[in-house]
């Protein structure tokens, strides 16, 4: 006979405890609107009433909805196992999301629904407060007049706010009844006014970028309603744009997926631009800086961004940078997606691809950033006489320097013989060298080379050398501090440079 305790936990304790999963509002939305996507709907509604407590939450969709047994099955803790071979189109995984996303924000969540083209509702109910007073794992059973009542009090909500969805008819109806996290506030003022702005301006940016390639979609596009607020996309990557540039992307076969990686690099304008109000590079509420980083699709919704996921550190210099990653979701678990779909470790096998890659993406986008004072200079081509410098493209990127047709300089240089062209020659290419060593102090590139002098001639060099030397300075010095800032390595000195310097 086998000796046994009893071990069922307490249903009160393990509910709270499943809850922290690290969910904020909009993430919990997220998590239930994953599931109306599966479900085919095309239109979700989030209402709130935001001056009236407890606060009750009601999330509408109008996909296929559910039968009583599916509803009942949908209910259980969990509902699937990861194991399970999923549609390429589930963004579910643990079968936990739709639970614990609702716990994370109220102690009593009802899921009333219907099949698609039925009339009658069926609902049930996970209630902590019920649980901590019976002790017990119990579902709720909701009366046909219960049900009449909630969906009553929705269809009220629904229809006093604007931006209704036309012939709109909810198969799924989520009902949150009280949000603990925002009723803790100790003034009533605070609790309204943290909601409203929890649900009107960061829950908005959010879902606006998480699921964005849902709401832009040319077959179905998704529709988000927030009270009265319909959720316009934000792309992360307007490759609209012209000159948001891409890097040539990379792609790896990992168990029964391909990933792919693609870096992006924002033009330079545009971290003037976003300071402006501008939307084509962040949302409302997120800077540059707060999108800079790593962004993981899975069946065309973000499951991570605005990080680099531990690979290497955030900094201005990177705010410029961009990376799209794109999974399938047989491979989620070998990325350590969590249940609030928050996070994502690279695993061990995937990270020097990922590594390498962003080691590329770093170059170009710190080039572009360190780069974006030499903008709104004119090309040298258009002999601009206007302005003192111009910008010259090389091989080593794009360099600024004196602006040889700018009339002071030029009328300056007419009036000199010969010796002193040669010495101001010198000058000149000791300052256009200086300038760009500065704006390039943070790249690994060097512009230090022979193939970067072509406009300083061989003999206004032999002639300024020979002048310094006459001017005191001896060799050792003139290899050391003077010919680094004309851009010269000395093991590329011209033989009768360095015959001169013995």
């Amino acid at each position: 006979m086998v000796n046994y305790e009893d071990a069922t936990p307490n249903p009160e304790f393990l509910i709270k405890s499943i809850a922290e999963q690290g969910y904020s509002l909009e993430t919990a939305l997220a998590d239930l609107m994953d599931n109306s996507i599966f479900a085919k709907a095309d239109k979700i509604e989030v209402l709130i009433d935001t001056d009236k407590e407890p606060f009750t939450l009601f999330l509408a969709d109008n996909g296929t909805g559910m039968d009583k047994e599916t509803l009942k099955a949908n209910m259980q803790f969990p509902s699937t196992t990861p194991e399970e071979e999923r549609e390429l189109t589930d963004l579910g995984r643990f079968g936990l999301g739709m639970k614990t996303a609702s716990f994370s924000q109220t102690r009593r969540v009802t899921v009333i629904s219907r099949q698609k083209g039925k009339k009658k509702y069926y609902a049930r109910t996970w209630d902590v407060g019920y649980l901590k007073k019976e002790g017990k794992w119990r579902i709720l059973v909701e009366s046909d007049q219960e049900i009449n009542n909630l969906v009553k009090n929705y269809m009220s909500l629904s229809e006093c706010h604007l931006s209704r969805f036309e012939n709109f008819e909810p198969n799924t109806i989520i009902v949150w009844k009280g949000l603990y996290k925002f009723e803790n506030y100790l003034e009533k003022k605070s609790r309204q006014d943290a909601l409203k702005k929890e649900i009107t301006e960061v829950t908005s940016d959010y879902l606006s970028l998480v699921f964005h390639r849902y709401l832009e979609s040319k077959k179905k596009p998704l529709e988000i309603r927030i009270n009265n607020q319909r959720i316009i996309p934000f792309n992360p990557f307007p490759t609209q744009v012209a000159d948001f540039r891409r890097i040539e992307f990379k792609q790896k076969a990992y168990r029964t997926d391909v990933i792919t990686i693609e870096g992006f690099v924002l033009p330079s304008r545009s971290i003037d631009e976003s300071r402006n109000g501008l939307t084509h590079w962040t949302t409302k509420n997120r800077s540059l800086m707060d999108m800079e980083g790593i962004y993981i699709y899975r069946a065309n919704r973000i499951i991570s961004s605005g990080s680099w996921n531990g690979l290497i550190k955030k900094a201005p210099r990177l705010q410029l940078a961009r990376l799209k990653v794109e999974i399938g979701n047989s491979v989620d678990d070998r990325l350590h997606l969590n249940v609030a779909k928050s996070q994502v470790v690279i695993p061990h096998d995937l990270k020097k691809a990922f590594e390498n890659y962003i080691e590329e993406l770093k170059i170009e986008a710190e080039r572009e950033f360190f780069n974006r004072g030499i903008k709104r200079f004119s090309d040298k081509n258009k002999k601009d006489k206007i302005q003192l410098f111009a910008r010259k493209a090389s091989n080593k990127g794009v360099l600024l320097e004196l602006n040889s047709d700018f009339p002071l300089l030029k009328k300056f240089k007419e009036e000199l013989t010969g010796k002193q062209i040669s010495r101001l020659n010198i000058v000149i290419k000791m300052i256009n060298t200086t300038i760009n060593k500065i704006r390039q102090t943070h790249e690994e590139s060097s512009f230090a080379g022979i193939e970067e002098n072509g406009e300083l001639a061989l003999g206004d060099l032999i002639t300024g050398i020979t002048e310094l030397k006459k001017a005191g300075l001896d060799s050792d010095m003139i290899k050391k501090k003077i010919l680094p800032d004309l851009g010269y390595k000395l093991d590329s000195l011209p033989v009768e440079i360095t015959n001169l310097l013995i």
